[in-house]
């Protein structure tokens, strides 16, 4: 196996990340291991990966999260989580929150390479088959990849990188309400806390672009008390 194919392990508990890590290694895969959730996000942006093998209970930031967040930016990697649940709840949360696969410890290694391997395989055939990342509010759509706001006249207005986290974010998360908990989390990634107004000022500059009454705003709505819900009964 080549050993361009390279995967992102996570997990805490050192003698099964150093297990997993050999096995994996003998595979013939290159792996980056790390112990949290904070480090394999800061990983993850610096480099390219064919597959993240996640544990769920990490510190400061869970599995489910550090999931949420890379689907934010990266739709096609896939994630395969290792959980000590054997809960139907944790692998339904586990795959709405974009999971490809679920493994339940303790679990045979053999059975693991197996799961690696057809993840693996199952993204370079999908490779020419880019999901198209875009969202179209009105007569605007707004492109992820580009970080571009596209009128039907043509008109672009660009988008910040936090910007296009969060309409992400609000918009995979549709009807449902947002807490800023969780807006920290998953677009701030706990490096900086913005204060409650500086949410408001982005929700704000959304209804600028996309409201056509930002007095009364049909998509983009403030829940007193929780956060904030996209909603849209076009799409």
């Amino acid at each position: 196996m080549p050993q361009k194919l390279r995967i992102l392990l996570v997990e805490d508990e050192d003698h099964l990340l150093d297990a997993i890590k050999l096995n994996l290694e003998l595979e013939g895969y290159k792996v980056h291991a790390v112990k949290d959730g904070k480090t394999a996000l800061k990983v993850f942006k610096e480099e390219r990966f064919n597959l993240i093998i996640l544990d769920v209970m990490l510190p400061e930031m869970d599995g489910f999260q550090v999931c949420e967040t890379i689907r934010l930016e990266n739709s096609e990697v896939p994630i395969l989580f290792l959980t000590a649940k054997n809960t139907s709840e944790d692998r339904v949360m586990g795959l709405k929150k974009g999971a490809d696969d679920y493994l339940v410890k303790p679990f045979n290694l053999e059975e693991l390479i197996l799961r690696v391997g057809i993840l693996v395989k199952r993204s370079m055939k999908s490779d020419d088959l880019k999901e198209l990342n875009s969202y179209k509010i009105g007569d605007k759509t707004i492109y992820f990849n580009s970080f571009e706001l596209k009128q039907d006249d043509g008109h672009i207005v660009p988008l910040t990188k936090k910007e296009t986290m969060l309409l992400k974010l609000l918009i995979e998360r549709k009807n449902e309400a947002v807490s800023r908990e969780q807006i920290l989390e998953t677009v701030w990634n706990y490096d900086v806390y913005p204060s409650t107004r500086t949410i408001d000022n982005f929700i704000l500059t959304f209804r600028k672009y996309f409201e056509p009454d930002q007095k009364n705003p049909v998509y983009f709505h403030s829940i007193r008390g929780v956060g904030y819900k996209f909603t849209d009964s076009q799409n």
